[in-house]
């Protein structure tokens, strides 16, 4: 098995899910709380790597990260250096294309939480960021574990958006997927069995994870509230 690859698998997936705790909590509390009509349309926006093929995402990625896109450019300004084919061009595609399975399940724990006990802090006079942090997340973390969960094993299994974004640069930006591929390629049937059945393990344990945590939170939430 090709271990540079999977061990830069697992870095791209762990530093995914933690950049998406970050971007998309709050992202995920305001679709959760707001009351404005056209949050459908940032919904939509935040679904559509589901839906969207990942070699398209590639395409638009690559093109907003080069040297002429608008994040390429600025990036390039400040850093001096480029972002495509590099680890990092590797963490922004792989965030935006797993961004709806932690920014998903990071809002239905949120509406899961009881407004009345947010409302009650509020009247004792804890900060909203007070509330957030002593109610509202010890009450969510299931279901905000679970996204993290998610989004970790999708970023495993990625191939169209990495490939487009990254390519195939040994210890660089070639992950288990194209090594995988590429082993494929090589009519090493065996080296891509192996790689493969490690993945599959991996994932498995991955979602079983993800479904307790599900199955937990549904528990602490009997009513079914949405």
């Amino acid at each position: 098995m090709d271990w540079t690859a999977i061990a830069l698998t697992a870095r791209l997936s762990g530093c995914t899910a933690l950049m998406l705790l970050v971007t998309g909590l709050p992202l995920a509390w305001w679709l959760a709380t707001t009351r404005w009509r056209g949050r459908l349309f940032v919904e939509a926006v935040v679904a559509l790597p589901l839906v969207l093929p990942p070699t398209v995402l590639g395409y638009y990625v690559l093109v907003a990260l080069g040297p002429h896109g608008v994040l390429g450019g600025w990036y390039e300004t400040l850093a001096g250096s480029r972002l495509p084919f590099t680890f990092g061009g590797l963490l922004v595609a792989s965030s935006l294309y797993s961004l709806p399975f932690a920014v998903q399940p990071f809002t239905a724990a949120f509406r899961a939480v009881d407004p009345r006990l947010v409302e009650a802090s509020r009247s004792l006079g804890a900060s909203p960021w007070h509330t957030f942090r002593r109610i509202v997340v010890p009450l969510a973390w299931p279901g905000l574990l679970a996204g993290m969960v998610l989004s970790f094993a999708h970023t495993l299994g990625e191939f169209g958006v990495v490939l487009m974004v990254g390519g195939n640069i040994p210890g660089v930006t070639r992950t288990v997927s194209i090594a995988i591929y590429d082993q494929v390629q090589g009519l090493d049937y065996a080296g891509a069995g192996r790689t493969s059945l490690f993945l599959l393990v991996v994932s498995f344990l991955v979602l079983s994870l993800t479904y307790a945590l599900q199955r937990n939170l549904r528990l602490g939430n009997p009513a079914g509230r949405d």
